[in-house]
């Protein structure tokens, strides 16, 4: 059921919320928002604070990013949380970052539970510490058959390695005989990527004023929109969302056919 009006509006009652409340189109809300969360270790070094503080930052706007979601009526939300080149990070940061994820995970999964989220990784697991590899296989189990909105967790990405790795599963089948060469079209190719079984993203939000792709799902985003803010990921709110949201509804979408 989407979210009814009153909702919205106690939810975003704060600051610039209901005036673009007044101009949202419920009945044309993008199905998926994909974010590349940037600017965590900028928002703790303008503060004096070591990195890891603009990743705990990082995580409390992950939550808000969330419910504003779900308020929206968004029925996929991506969050690129860690890529498969953040490995050459300091260690230490890598290993706080491993540790946070697992907090997170533990403190937020009754929350998830009960706002109806289901949970799925996108990513290489192989490779990410035990416990951190165990927290999101035991969160995405526990939130299997949640339904309202699935949040997709880019884990250990890399949207080169994702095609890579779905180019050598299609050629191991077809070396096997199990599918013929002609067989492979753009649908059984998305099948075999990290996201399958999930739309390709209506919109791709990028904070912190960055004006790049970062090897984020470089297949899914041929015909995404893009909305680029200059705030931080740590200083992301409810209405960052609604604002990329409304801009959104004001383009016209072509796919290449005008």
């Amino acid at each position: 059921m989407p979210p009814s009006l009153d909702s919205q509006r106690e939810f975003f009652a704060q600051g610039p919320g209901l005036e673009l409340l007044d101009v949202l189109d419920r009945s044309a809300v993008p199905a998926h928002v994909a974010i590349i969360m940037d600017g965590n270790g900028r928002w703790a070094a303008a503060r004096g604070l070591p990195r890891i503080a603009g990743h705990r930052a990082g995580a409390k706007a992950v939550r808000e990013a969330i419910a504003a979601a779900l308020e929206i009526g968004l029925q996929v939300l991506t969050i690129y949380s860690f890529s498969s080149e953040n490995w050459r990070r300091p260690a230490e940061e890598v290993s706080g970052l491993m540790d946070l994820f697992v907090e997170v995970l533990e403190r937020e999964l009754d929350n998830l539970q009960q706002r109806d989220v289901r949970v799925v990784v996108a990513g290489r697991r192989d490779g990410l510490p035990e416990a951190t590899r165990s927290a999101f296989a035991r969160t995405e189990q526990v939130t299997a058959t949640n339904s309202t909105m699935t949040l997709v967790v880019a884990l250990n990405y890399g949207g080169r390695q994702e095609i890579l790795d779905a180019v050598r599963s299609l050629s191991a089948q077809t070396a096997q005989g199990t599918i013929l060469p002609s067989d492979i079209d753009e649908d059984l190719f998305a099948a075999h990527l990290y996201t399958a079984g999930v739309p390709d993203p209506d919109l791709v939000v990028r904070t912190s004023g960055e004006l790049r792709v970062s090897n984020f799902l470089l297949w899914q985003i041929a015909y995404s929109e893009f909305w680029i803010t200059e705030t931080l990921w740590p200083d992301f709110d409810r209405h960052e969302l609604l604002r990329a949201v409304v801009d959104y509804q004001q383009r016209t979408r072509r796919f290449g056919g005008a």
